[in-house]
């Protein structure tokens, strides 16, 4: 064989040598990539693993300790809630109850002022009546004290006159029985007061009696 040609043949073998030595090295890096990403996931499922064992073992231990709850103490809590929904509940009928008995009380109260409320008309028509000559005498003088002190009394107890004459008819708070020409007030308008209402704190008591503006 010549010099020639065994220098190809050396150049060939060695080229060969060198494609085979880079075939290896992709064949090691694909394996070393592939053992990368096989690790990696084997970590991810091992982590998720661990989570869920973490959280299995939470619930098995609070399962545990519901089930080692002492029996006792279970009757205790039972009795508790029981006292703490019958104290509530009679809370809840107590308020009912006073209620009740205030709703009550103002009926009550409300049907006796009303029945007051005549006297305090025929005091205002005897003083009306009195001649004028005798208003300054003793006994309309006493008279007018006594429909004072009446008036203050029902007052204090939350009774109050109801305004009417100039005012807008409210049905809520007057009782029309008649309409009237008025120069002075226009249609609508109250312009006289027959019979005078009162309220009872925020309750009407007794209806104004009144004749309305044509």
């Amino acid at each position: 064989m010549s010099e020639d040609k065994k220098k190809a043949s050396s150049k060939a073998k060695a080229a060969e040598e060198k494609k085979k030595e880079e075939v290896l090295e992709n064949i090691m890096e694909e394996l070393e990539e592939e053992a990368k990403e096989k690790e990696a996931a084997d970590t991810s499922a091992t982590k998720e693993d661990k989570d869920d064992a973490e959280e299995k073992a939470t619930v098995e231990k609070e399962d545990k300790k519901k089930e080692k709850k002492n029996p006792l103490q279970e009757k205790i809590d039972e009795l508790n809630d029981k006292v703490l929904r019958q104290m509530a509940e009679f809370e809840n009928f107590r308020k009912r109850t006073d209620k009740e008995k205030s709703q009550q009380f103002d009926l009550g109260q409300s049907n006796v002022l009303e029945k007051l409320l005549p006297i305090v008309d025929n005091f205002e028509r005897g003083l009306a009546a009195v001649p004028e000559g005798e208003k300054e005498g003793a006994f309309a003088d006493g008279m007018n004290k006594i429909y004072k002190q009446l008036i203050k009394q029902l007052e204090d107890l939350g009774v109050t006159p109801i305004e009417a004459v100039g005012k807008e008819f409210d049905p809520n708070l007057h009782n029309a029985v008649m309409q009237v020409e008025s120069q002075e007030y226009e249609s609508g308008i109250v312009a006289q007061e027959l019979q005078k209402g009162y309220m009872f704190h925020d309750s009407v008591l007794r209806h104004s009696m009144v004749a309305v503006a044509q």
